[in-house]
């Protein structure tokens, strides 16, 4: 059963249609759902393929139930007309599309902003792709890494790390949770502007615009080109590892002095000025690593957090799950699917006056089938045995 809703959730009462896949808008979905939504996911009858991607625990990926939980699912075969006038029906009842596909795919399905505007004109329809609705690349097919590529970001990263002259293999898909945030915002913003003018409207996020948004220093330097060589920030060894040192700020470097006694940190004419560190910034950090390399991690983070220097230890991810402060802090909710209950992790904020927590349940493919037709469009169990019988949720689902 759909978790009940408390008066706190801020978009408690609305309802969303997730046509996602993949990433991007299964995340965007996730974070309405987090904050009150009824968030139904049309998945195709076979599921979203996700739900294939390790790691695997009894068939049931902890990878789909972070980006799903607290939705309801409803498998349609959207070949078929009944399935498609059977969506017609809901977007009668909701307020929020979201969707992924390649730009005209949800037109050519009879799913596009103008035909389910017709039937809603209070619709607010986020569309999340690539390279956005129009231009010469829009149709192009675009995953995460390649806008991360193309935008940039991935060169960038090369010409910091200073030792390579090919960019780095990566697996991280930071356009993707971009995507999902800026349309996340984009849908609040646009709820806003409906409860002022009654109007919805269709929202276009383009994965290369997140990705162009995120350099924000090197698409200024592009146009303006500085001789003076910007600070990278690694690691700086110590007796058992790596931490990273970020004296920043004037009071940042005097309180690094200080705890490391280090007269020629203090005294060299190259770190007297915030410029004059950033362009000796490597240089400085092979001085400190004399000192650094005289202890341990902990002796290092321990000093350094006292006089309170900015500094961390080099950690895997999952030393997170395990981490007092965000334990102490929320940041991670109990969500379980049928192989049973691991750690999500939550939006990274929180709110005074809301619940923005994860939901608990990750819907298995189709499990809200009669409950939302019956809830949202009062059909009957007849009605919905007809429909499965016509293939609308598939040719073996009856």
């Amino acid at each position: 059963m759909l978790e009940q809703k408390s008066a706190a959730s801020p978009l408690a009462g609305m309802r969303v249609l997730d046509f996602s896949i993949m990433l991007a808008g299964p995340y965007c979905a996730r974070l309405l759902a987090d904050v009150g939504a009824d968030v139904i996911k049309i998945e195709p009858p076979e599921g979203d393929d996700m739900r294939l991607r390790t790691p695997l625990r009894e068939g049931h990926s902890a990878y789909f139930g972070q980006l799903n939980a607290g939705k309801r699912s409803l498998a349609l075969d959207l070949k078929n007309p009944d399935a498609i006038r059977l969506v017609h029906q809901l977007v009668a009842e909701t307020d929020i599309v979201v969707e992924n596909f390649r730009p005209g795919v949800m037109d050519r399905l009879g799913l596009g902003y103008e035909a389910l505007r017709a039937i809603n004109p209070r619709l607010i329809y986020c569309s999340i792709s690539g390279y956005g609705q129009s231009g010469p690349a829009a149709e192009r097919a675009a995953y995460a890494m390649i806008v991360h590529a193309e935008s940039g970001f991935d060169r960038s990263l090369m010409r910091y790390a200073g030792d390579q002259d090919r960019p780095a293999s990566g697996a991280i898909f930071v356009a993707d949770v971009l995507g999902g945030i800026f349309g996340y915002s984009a849908i609040q913003t646009a709820l806003v502007q409906r409860a002022r003018t009654g109007a919805g409207q269709r929202i276009d996020v383009a994965l290369m615009d997140c990705m162009l948004n995120l350099l924000v220093y090197e698409l200024q330097e592009a146009q303006f080109p500085t001789r003076v060589p910007r600070p990278t920030y690694g690691p700086v060894r110590t007796l058992d590892g790596d931490i990273l040192i970020a004296p920043i700020t004037p009071r940042n470097f005097a309180a690094l002095c200080e705890v490391t006694g280090q007269s020629e940190l203090a005294d060299d004419i190259r770190f007297k000025t915030v410029p004059g560190r950033g362009a000796n910034w490597t240089a400085m950090m092979q001085v400190i690593e004399r000192w650094t390399s005289q202890h341990t991690v902990r002796a290092c983070m321990a000093a350094l957090d006292r006089a309170g220097v900015p500094c961390a230890e080099y950690r895997d991810p999952g030393a997170a799950l395990t981490d007092p402060h965000l334990l102490e802090r929320g940041s991670f909710a109990s969500i379980a699917d049928g192989a049973g209950e691991f750690k999500g992790v939550n939006a990274p904020w929180k709110m005074s006056g809301a619940q923005t927590s994860m939901q608990h349940e990750i819907p298995a493919i189709g499990a809200h089938r009669n409950e939302v037709l019956t809830q949202v469009l009062g059909l009957s169990a007849d009605a919905i045995t007809d429909l499965g019988k016509t293939g609308a949720f598939g040719s073996t689902t009856a």
